[in-house]
């Protein structure tokens, strides 16, 4: 798939990784429609701020409300008209005992990372299908593949959203209209809270920098892929964990009292 020209809406542009990914997009000649919150807008690039050129718009949208999400669409189309690729990068964490999470949270985490990208899809698919193309993109995570203790409620939406591409995928075969389901491991990004970053630091999980993480996601837009894991040895703990679970349950477990020391009594979102 080449990228030039096309329409793109890119959920979370105002985040780490959104932003690296707005800039290898550009650098593609994409036109770029970026929903980001507007408390985002102090760490967006002035590229995206004050676009210079005219592929480029920045559209103020908390994508967990309805309204917000059909007016920026409607913004976006009018801009640069039918959508060709969506992809839904925003998320939220949540890390702490399960017990302790906060019941809003638990709303807006699953809001974001599961409803907001399938309602953005059901808007724009209609489209695709009568223009024969498109491909909807749902940046998801390791932690969709292995569900990693105290982070229940993120990898529970992340599953889903696994599970949601696949099925999207296997229904659109032979429309002209794809689905990349990309899951990277840990990013050193704000989405984080600083103690998963300590966590990091001790050595208890892997980060990447999120200039390398857009680049795959890039190139799994282009080649048009069906599934791109990110990071080893993650992604073959990914497809240990979907045929042996049990041996997976009990490396995790080994690793749940230090995992305790830092979810318990630590700011986790």
């Amino acid at each position: 798939m080449q990228l030039e020209n096309k329409h793109i809406v890119l959920t979370g542009g105002g985040g780490g990784i959104g932003r690296a990914l707005t800039q290898e997009l550009a650098a593609k000649g994409a036109r770029l429609s970026l929903l980001v919150r507007k408390h985002e807008q102090a760490v967006m690039p002035q590229t995206v701020r004050e676009p210079s050129g005219d592929n480029m718009l920045a559209l103020y949208c908390d994508i967990a409300q309805a309204e917000q999400r059909t007016e920026a669409l409607a913004a976006a189309e009018r801009a640069f008209g039918g959508v060709d690729i969506l992809i839904n990068l925003a998320g939220v964490l949540d890390f702490r005992p399960f017990q302790e999470t906060d019941p809003v949270l638990l709303q807006r985490v699953l809001q974001v990372n599961l409803e907001a990208p399938m309602q953005l899809a059901r808007a724009v698919l209609p489209g695709m299908l009568v223009r024969g193309h498109g491909r909807i993109v749902n940046v998801g995570s390791m932690f969709g593949s292995i569900g990693f203790p105290f982070f229940a409620v993120y990898s529970a939406s992340k599953f889903a959203l696994r599970g949601y591409s696949q099925a999207l995928r296997r229904e659109l075969a032979g429309t002209g209209v794809g689905v990349t389901y990309v899951a990277p491991r840990a990013v050193a990004t704000p989405l984080n809270p600083p103690v998963v970053h300590e966590m990091a630091a001790a050595g208890m999980m892997q980060m990447d920098q999120p200039e390398p993480v857009a680049r795959a996601i890039v190139r799994a837009i282009e080649k048009e892929r069906s599934e791109a894991y990110l990071g080893f040895p993650e992604s073959l703990f990914a497809r240990i964990n979907a045929v042996l679970p049990g041996l997976v349950d009990r490396a995790l477990s080994k690793q749940v009292p230090s995992l305790l020391h830092y979810a318990v009594g630590r700011k986790g979102a």
